[in-house]
């Protein structure tokens, strides 16, 4: 350090100068040799900016380094329907860096954290858990998704946070409190920018880009432990659990199709592995994939992590607009910085706006969300909000804060058996997504694709798959597709969506419906993907109900057709075509068709649940071959689309 820390911070305080402290313990080493314990504090000027390609990462020819705050509301660039409000896309330009050495600075930051009063959550314990119940069977039970977010925050008043001085120290005083009482955090922040103050510790790095590179880093299942540190028994039983494993696994899913958008190599799945805070455990992998983007393109093809949003994320961002009490602000977003790295480019680094504290006109507010899936517990997604903010809150004092420093608990992750039992989580998941793959010219070199987008980015994995086995496939919105372009492709893969297949009044059903109904009509090659299937089992003249339970991030083994065989697949449906037990073909008179059409079915001996059908030109599927889940998802893809496209190549 330079310069008296004690003078320095004084100085902030004092000045109307913008400024962020970042504590990055797991970036790489800087030029000079720093420690990356070190705490990075950033000075310079304010700029507002409309979109992420405005972000000046440029000036007069040069690089700069810039710390933008990207809220939630900037995921409308992706075209989702989001309400506009008042937060705006705030980029720090930084135009002086030090790097303070982390003990020095300590000292020097205010240990009195002030006093909250009026403390409570805007939605109450009660409210919240029937808004839970309500997701779960008006959304989830409706086919509207997976799984969502929905949050809730904590409001109080700070005591001598009415001007500036004075919230400016209320935000240093916070960041020295979780600086000493939080574990395990990607980033601790304090960023002033303004009349905007944040103050966090975030578990979760959304998007990192740095040297042709780029990792995404889902996090999700929650062990909540409290004041204690976790036992190895409690963390073996957490690790045991179904619906906390699904519920990693729909977010890697969701963050695939991020990386399939970015990635020329679709991206890789290591882990899981252990996330421990002071009173929360999570489970986490890591995805990494090569792409040449621009980062701040990369930053916005994967707005925003599914762990605070949810799947699919264009339908996840109506169904927060339905069901939370008020804009997000900044909570989901990103703090975005960008470095130059020296080549002419930029680097990215890019944590969640999540476990933070922002500071508004001397008033706290703390936002916090739960996952809800299928089988949540309304009572058990309360106290997950509870114990995701309690991190912040007993550092800054709404809560009673841990007693002794952060870091003391034992490192579970180290202990083997611990690490079997993670492991053991990718025994079933497809080892496309998990292991390098091959540049051999695929068994289908030489055909070509148009996949339907219907609202679920599932597509860029199956275009990623189907380029892998030699297919040149393009990607395009399902309101894109022309009847004269969707009858040039020589296949067309109608893709997945939520929603109700039966909705009459939906132009997204009706338009698939049509292009599936022209491709039987003229008998050429079509592949139908989970909504599409349902929707050409209608076609063929079967009925379409709920399932009892929905199969929503479920990884089931079916039979399928003679020389497929049994496979591995994942499920993501609410609906369900049947068929009477045992029936192994359909013959149908699909509508305006001059001549009628037959069918094998795949589905179960038991419901009559169909699983896939087959016929001359066309084959479906109910699940995602190209999920995480779908362990023989690759080998079903190429069987089923060599059928589709059998007797044109």
């Amino acid at each position: 350090m330079t310069a008296d820390p004690a003078a320095l911070l004084a100085a902030l305080v004092a000045s109307d100068e913008p400024f962020a402290l970042l504590s990055r313990p797991e970036r790489p080493h800087r030029c000079g040799g720093h420690d990356p314990a070190d705490i990075e504090l950033l000075r310079g000027s304010i700029r507002d900016v409309e979109a992420l390609a405005d972000i000046p990462l440029d000036e007069d020819g040069m690089p700069r380094e810039v710390l933008a705050l990207v809220p939630y509301q900037q995921i409308r660039e992706r075209g989702y329907d989001v309400p506009a409000e008042d937060s705006p896309l705030r980029c720090l330009l930084v135009e002086d860096r030090a790097e303070l050495a982390r003990e020095q600075l300590l000292t020097a930051l205010p240990a009195r954290v002030p006093a909250l009063h009026g403390g409570a959550f805007d939605v109450s314990d009660a409210r919240y858990a029937e808004v839970v119940r309500t997701v779960i069977e008006e959304e989830i039970g409706r086919g509207e998704g997976a799984n969502f977010v929905i949050r809730r925050d904590y409001l109080a008043d700070v005591e001598g946070a009415a001007d500036a001085a004075g919230a400016r120290t209320a935000a240093l005083a916070w960041f020295r409190a979780l600086l000493e009482r939080e574990r395990g955090a990607y980033w601790t922040f304090a960023i002033v920018a303004g009349d905007r103050i944040l103050v966090g510790a975030s578990p979760e790095a959304h998007v990192v880009a740095r040297d042709g590179e780029v990792l995404m880093n889902p996090i999700s299942g929650t062990f909540r432990h409290g004041e204690a540190p976790p036992t190895r028994e409690a963390l073996a039983e957490f690790l045991a659990s179904t619906k906390e494993t699904e519920e990693l696994f729909m977010v890697v899913d969701e963050e695939m199709k991020m990386m399939s958008a970015v990635c020329s190599d679709g991206g890789r799945i290591t882990g899981p592995h252990l996330k421990q805070m002071s009173r929360l455990t999570h489970t986490e992998y890591m995805l990494r994939g090569r792409s040449a983007l621009d980062p701040r393109d990369v930053l916005r093809e994967t707005m925003f992590a599914p762990t605070v949003t949810g799947s699919p994320m264009q339908n996840a961002c109506t169904v927060i607009g339905r069901h939370e009490a008020g804009p997000r602000g900044y909570y989901s977003g990103v703090a975005a910085l960008f470095t130059p790295n020296g080549a002419g480019g930029h680097a990215l680094d890019a944590p969640i706006l999540i476990r933070t504290a922002y500071l508004e006109d001397g008033r706290l507010r703390v936002p916090v969300g739960a996952t809800l899936v299928r089988h949540s517990d309304p009572d058990g997604e309360v106290a997950e909000t509870l114990a995701k903010s309690a991190g912040v809150l007993g550092a800054i004092g709404a809560l009673p804060a841990r007693t002794g420093a952060a870091g003391g608990a034992p490192d579970l992750a180290a202990d083997p058996g611990i690490g079997e039992l993670l492991a053991s989580r990718n025994a079933t998941l497809a080892r496309f997504w998990l292991e390098p793959q091959s540049a051999a010219p695929g068994p289908l070199a030489g055909a070509e694709a148009l996949i339907v987008d219907a609202e679920d980015r599932f597509t860029t994995m199956l275009a990623h798959q189907l380029r892998h086995l030699g297919v040149q496939a393009e990607v395009l919105p399902w309101d894109a597709v022309t009847p004269e372009r969707a009858a040039a492709a020589q296949l067309l893969v109608a893709g997945p969506g939520p929603g109700d297949p039966r909705d009459p009044a939906s132009a997204r059903m009706a338009t698939l419906r049509a292009l599936i109904r022209a491709r039987l009509e003229r008998s050429q090659p079509l592949l139908a993907v989970c909504l599409s299937h349902q929707l050409l089992c209608q076609e063929l003249g079967l009925e379409l109900a709920p399932l009892p339970a929905p199969h929503q991030g479920v990884p089931r083994t079916v039979d399928l057709f003679a020389g497929i065989g049994p496979a591995r697949i994942g499920f993501y449906n609410t609906f369900a075509a049947r068929v009477a037990p045992g029936t192994a073909q359909l013959a149908a008179q699909a509508p305006g068709s001059l001549r009628p059409l037959a069918a094998e079915v795949a589905a179960d001996p038991g419901t009559g649940i169909v699983h896939a059908l087959r016929g001359e030109g066309f084959a479906s599927v109910q699940g995602h071959l190209e999920s995480v889940l779908s362990r023989d998802g690759i080998a079903v893809l190429e069987a089923l689309t060599a059928h589709a496209l059998a007797g044109t190549r």
